[in-house]
């Protein structure tokens, strides 16, 4: 018995906007048209332009958020509006709407709860080479110290959630760091994510881009390695408590066969700094040892409440009102 196939979840369609006038129309009659059924906002992130006039001319719900940041709006968006299903994207026109009805179909039939589009460029005008070079040097790095390789395209601004995903989700980010926060949150808890791949276009002519490539890309590590130092923190402090010694062994081994030799030591200063590294590395481990502990309590408590909510925004026989 499988009740849940033949119920049809409720799809919210989630747009963060940005002074995107000249793309947002196009873009919400393009998700009506692949989605026909879906309800669309837009939220916005105090425009300038003409952004909130257009998108409700366009037919879309529109609401705001004042804390300037797409991740005070992803955070803002999720805990506003309630569906079964929630279509993630960006306000600029770059991604494909077509693609959003194999997303949704992909997180249903699989039962996932996160499907990332994964962007294939269609256009030279569309990506910038550093912005290219840097999403797969991140995504190396976040594989590197998470152990993901489901998702190839880390900072895709694309993406399809079930209601659990998005009701357990602790968005913590500002900015456009946000989908390196959604990625790690579905690979601590361990679950079932996938990843479609997807046309990538152009913007809008006129309309131009809000990402710094160095300052967005240095806020992006930033956020990595403060989540790697939060939900790992044994390898974390575990690899300060090495750098720690082997400075010291460098250090020290001068140091020690000057005093076997001769039974001085010559350069206390750096006899100081050996001790001083040798006693920050234990405490580098303790330190490691301890948070770790609760760590693994919180993300037990973070696995439970997870578990604790719907998939689809429904319980197990129940249909949707």
């Amino acid at each position: 018995m499988e009740p849940e196939k033949s119920l049809d979840p409720k799809i919210a369609v989630l747009i963060p906007c940005y002074n995107e006038s000249r793309a947002i129309a196009r873009v919400v009659a393009d998700f009506r048209r692949a989605l026909p059924t879906a309800d669309i906002y837009v939220y916005d992130n105090n425009s300038s332009d003409d952004t909130v006039a257009v998108a409700r001319a366009a037919g879309a719900t529109v609401g705001g958020e004042r804390y300037q940041g797409k991740g005070h709006v992803v955070r803002r968006m999720f805990a506003d509006i309630d569906a079964g299903i929630y279509v993630l994207v960006d306000g600029d026109g770059t991604y494909d709407a077509a693609s959003a009805p194999a997303m949704v179909e992909r997180l249903r039939q699989d039962r996932l709860d996160m499907v990332v589009g994964s962007r294939q460029h269609t256009q030279a005008s569309a990506y910038r080479s550093g912005h290219v070079w840097g999403n797969r040097m991140l995504t190396w790095l976040l594989g590197t110290l998470f152990g993901q390789r489901e998702i190839s395209d880390i900072l895709s601004g694309y993406r399809v959630f079930s209601h659990r995903f998005v009701k357990s989700f602790p968005a913590l980010a500002t900015g456009f760091e946000t989908e390196t926060e959604l990625t790690v949150h579905a690979l601590e808890l361990h679950m079932p994510v996938d990843e479609v791949v997807t046309p990538y276009g152009a913007r809008a002519e006129g309309s131009t881009s809000k990402l710094n490539t160095y300052r967005d890309g240095l806020r992006i590590l930033v956020i990595m390695l403060r989540l790697f130092e939060k939900e790992r923190p044994l390898p974390f402090y575990g690899i300060l408590f090495v750098a720690c010694w082997l400075i010291a062994l460098v250090l020290g081994i001068p140091l020690l066969l000057t005093y076997l030799e001769s039974g001085l030591v010559p350069r206390m200063p750096t006899a100081s700094a050996v001790v001083g590294l040798v006693l920050l590395g234990f405490v580098s481990l303790v330190t490691g040892m301890i948070t770790d502990s609760i760590a693994l309590g919180r993300r037990e408590t973070k696995r439970l409440f997870y578990l604790a909510v719907p998939q689809f925004g429904y319980r197990r026989g129940e249909r949707e009102r």
